[in-house]
């Protein structure tokens, strides 16, 4: 059988969940024996659908898969059914699509939509303001783009979770450091951000999390004493940034929501080489860290000695 080729295409190149997808589908390739091309939209949705296009339709070789996370609100219905038809597998990362069992029944190439639960996440970090925030509060809350589907989800499953006492302030920015960094530093220069009692920024991502930590650390000086032992907290929890900024104390909490490329090569793999068959659906699970119980233990020791000093 010929050496088996996959199609990656992520949403940008600089985020750091999006740099950790690129680096385990090409750990993933080499483990199992494949060849896998990596490319970017830079965020944009209409140039992921052309290149998408390009390589479903174009002169250059067509990939035996591709696997691809949404630059915007739509995974591509018609590009897929081209892939498909095309017998190309098609496999959509962290997105919900309604087309996929469609898919499946119509052709016979490998489709499946891989995902974390992202209203869980949101649940996740809801319950995380719970524990950073024993008497309530008030939270700047840093939003991926109005058109993603994750970003909605996570708002979602936030506002399920949150005390009632958690009055929360959404900001967005696109998934980046310097997005956040640009949006929350416009909002400290408003005349309301001076007004308002801030006692934690959340980030719906880490990067943009600490987007937002640079923005407040460069903010007039009177003010800087203000928002210095506020928390920050955001999502991903990848080993070398969010979980080494928990580590160091940039960040007070993330959530790890695992890589989910290299699990979408293997299971390609084993589909194609291999027959077995793909779930419609398959789930990974995100964790806080650090654990809910010990972000409330930390929150409660430091509360302690605020009341001693």
């Amino acid at each position: 059988m010929k050496r088996l080729s996959f199609l990656v295409s992520l949403t940008n190149n600089d985020n750091d969940y999006q740099q950790e997808q690129a680096a385990a589908a090409e750990k993933a390739a080499r483990r199992v024996g494949v060849d896998v091309k990596i490319i970017h939209a830079d965020n944009d949705a209409l140039a992921q659908s052309q290149q998408l296009l390009h390589y479903v339709q174009g002169s250059v070789a067509r990939p035996d898969a591709i696997l691809f996370e949404p630059a915007g609100g739509t995974a591509f219905p018609q590009v897929a059914r081209a892939a498909a038809a095309a017998g190309i597998g098609w496999v959509v990362l962290n997105h919900e699509v309604d087309y996929i069992a469609e898919l499946r029944r119509t052709f016979k190439v490998p489709v499946c939509a891989i995902s974390s639960d992202h209203v869980e996440i949101g649940k996740i970090q809801g319950k995380q303001f719970a524990a950073l925030l024993p008497n309530g509060g008030s939270v700047l809350y840093i939003e991926g783009p109005a058109n993603s589907a994750a970003a909605k989800d996570r708002t979602r499953g936030m506002n399920q979770t949150k005390p009632a006492n958690v009055q929360v302030k959404s900001l967005r920015a696109n998934w980046t450091e310097e997005s956040s960094y640009r949006a929350v530093s416009s909002w400290l220069r408003l005349r309301t951000s001076q007004e308002s009692l801030i006692d934690l920024v959340a980030a719906q991502d880490d990067s943009m999390a600490m987007g937002a930590r640079k923005a407040f650390g460069e903010g007039a000086e009177s003010e800087r004493a203000r928002w210095a032992k506020m928390p920050f907290i955001g999502c991903d929890g990848m080993p070398k940034t969010g979980q080494t900024w928990v580590r160091t104390g940039s960040l007070a909490a993330t959530i790890f929501i695992p890589p989910n490329t290299d699990l979408a090569i293997e299971m390609l793999v084993e589909a194609i080489k291999g027959g077995a068959s793909l779930p419609e659906r398959k789930i990974t699970e995100a964790q806080s860290i650090p654990s809910l119980q010990d972000l409330a233990a930390s929150a409660s020791t430091q509360q302690h000695r605020s009341a001693r000093a």
